[in-house]
């Protein structure tokens, strides 16, 4: 009879919750630069285009350090990995003492693409991290519930950047102290994690994807030697692709929606950050959801389902319907919930020995952000609420990815 795999096993729980912090962590920081979006909108006087280079310099950062980092990781571990990343994390941070004191746009996006090439790293070690915790068939269920507090974090973030940067300039003023006060304040807690992170014991740890095969020999798929290589797995592949274009609708969608409470319900800029806490949130219910859901849907057809989802808010999303369409953009963070971390985890599947450097390509994919703000920027110009028809051609690739293409083909 099949033994049951667990969620996780009791000597893994300290690592878990260490590591489902950086989760939490980069969450924050992510949500925040879309609070900068608005921001220097006003504190630096860019339009809407030039403040798309914000998600250009962090998502362009996974592009240049995602598999530096994969090779890093595969050489020294997942500790180093973890301890290098925050370093990167926290130097981005503290960088946006002399961007202030210069005024500087083009200082800022250095110190933002430093801080993300510490993402980078982070996501690239955190999530076969997060796997290796466990039995292969609990990983995306590990791995969604990570992400659920990387949701967290994420409704934490706006809400902690609005109420630095616009409560006494409403978003209008060209002060930049309380940004400099904001980003030091988090290199501080990074610093604490570094610390934190150098005393945590890390187990050795079995890659799950090869180590289901032991206790399930007949399981599905597992192969324990692939023989192919890395870029013949087809469903790899199709798992960077997806999530090239999941990130860059979330990027676009997350960049505009201070704007489109804005201009399009006449929010101030303080309000429409608040409400954007609740958008965060939105994601963060959905990731718990889909956490539960999976125990008795498979992932691959509830990412389909979502997928569908996103595609129906973003349709009314356009039309400009008042507070069915604000709400409906609060729905496209819920419907998105799933789809970052179960690509992951679908992508990763049966690579045995290639799982690391798998990892470090599908964070790559996250360039995708990089891009799309920028193309969304340009319509948003002139409608923001017309640019939300652009996500839609990213949903139709992920939903394809999940009814057909994440399969594993021996």
């Amino acid at each position: 009879m099949m033994q049951k795999a667990a969620f996780i096993e009791k000597k893994f729980v300290v690592n878990f919750i260490f590591v489902t912090s950086l989760f939490l962590m980069w969450g924050v920081l992510h949500s925040m630069s879309d609070v900068l979006n608005k921001y220097f909108q006003g504190a630096l006087n860019v339009s809407k285009s030039q403040s798309g280079l914000i998600q250009l310099s962090v998502f362009g950062a996974y592009f240049v350090m995602s598999i530096p980092a994969g090779y890093f990781l595969k050489k020294f571990g997942y500790k180093p990995g973890v301890l290098l990343g925050l370093a990167l994390f926290a130097v981005g941070t503290f960088l946006f003492v002399p961007a202030a004191n210069a005024g500087s746009f083009g200082f800022f996006r250095i110190a933002l693409f430093v801080m993300g090439c510490g993402m980078a790293t982070l996501e690239t070690v955190a999530h076969p991290f997060a796997a290796a915790l466990g039995d292969q068939r609990t990983s995306d269920r590990r791995i969604n519930f990570s992400q659920s507090f990387n949701a967290l974090g994420a409704t934490a973030g706006p809400f902690i950047a609005s109420w630095f940067l616009f409560r006494v300039t409403a978003g209008n003023g060209t002060d930049l102290t309380s940004v400099k006060y904001l980003y030091v304040s988090i290199g501080g807690v990074l610093t604490l994690l570094i610390v934190a992170f150098l005393f945590l014991r890390v187990p050795v740890l079995n890659d799950p994807h090869v180590a289901v095969a032991e206790v399930d020999p007949d399981a599905v798929n597992v192969d324990v030697a692939p023989s192919k290589k890395l870029y013949q797995h087809k469903h790899f592949v199709w798992a960077v692709v997806a999530q090239f274009f999941n990130v860059a609708a979330q990027a676009g969608t997350w960049a505009f929606f201070i704007n489109y409470g804005h201009e399009v319900m006449g929010f101030s800029n303080l309000s429409a950050g608040r409400y954007m806490s609740i958008f965060m949130a939105m994601m963060m219910m959905g990731r718990f959801a889909g956490t539960y859901l999976m125990k008795f849907i498979a992932p691959n057809k509830l990412l389909a389902c979502f997928a569908l989802g996103s595609i129906i808010m973003c349709l009314i999303v356009t039309q400009k319907l008042g507070w069915s369409s604000y709400i409906a953009l609060m729905m496209i963070n819920f419907f998105f919930s799933i789809m970052f971390p179960t690509i992951f985890s679908l992508g990763l599947k049966n690579l045995g020995g290639h799982t690391q450097q798998a990892s470090s390509f599908i964070s790559m994919g996250v360039v995708g952000g990089a891009f799309f703000p920028l193309i969304m920027g340009q319509i948003a110009n002139h409608d923001v609420a017309k640019a939300y028809y652009l996500p839609i051609i990213c949903y139709v690739v992920i939903f394809l990815f999940g009814y057909k293409l994440y399969k594993v083909k021996h």
